[in-house]
């Protein structure tokens, strides 16, 4: 089995389409999120992660997402995947996480002991908190457009 994609989320619905196809309609996709107030803070985002089976495939296996601040594991989820052969299939992935600072944590996800596909997720501060203040201008270099650049 591979992974087709993994990606958090707010929201999704199924539904068929003409002929029969299924869609998949995604809502609120982030890699990152305002924190819900003051640090430390702790959320449970979902990931929803869509997998391909091929036909010669048994159709079961393992997804396992390590969620990784750095070198450190933070939060572990392993579930068994059941698709299909020749079809595709999703399962929903939580975890809980704690930010005592904005920072990002990457989901490493793989199905058996395949390719880790990783997602990051960022914790920015609080909405209501001001911005940063806003880098200088850079000086010198070039501006223009591409086709204007002399080699």
């Amino acid at each position: 089995m591979q992974i087709m994609s993994a990606l958090f989320i707010e929201h999704f619905d199924m539904r068929q389409a003409a002929g029969g196809a299924a869609r998949i309609d995604l809502g609120g996709v982030h890699f990152s999120t305002a924190a819900p107030g003051p640090f430390p803070v702790t959320i449970t985002p979902h990931m929803l992660v869509l997998v391909r089976c091929p036909a010669s495939h048994t159709g079961l296996a393992a997804l396992e997402v390590r969620f990784m601040r750095g070198d450190e594991q933070v939060a572990r989820n392993v579930q068994p995947l059941s698709v299909e052969p020749g079809k595709f299939g999703y399962n929903l992935v939580q975890a809980e996480l704690t930010f005592d600072e904005p920072s990002t944590i990457e989901a490493h996800c793989r199905v058996d002991q395949g390719d880790v596909l990783i997602v990051p997720l960022t914790m920015n501060p609080p909405a209501d908190e001001p911005a940063p203040p806003a880098a200088e201008p850079a000086t010198g270099g070039w501006t223009g457009t591409p086709a204007q650049q002399d080699g």
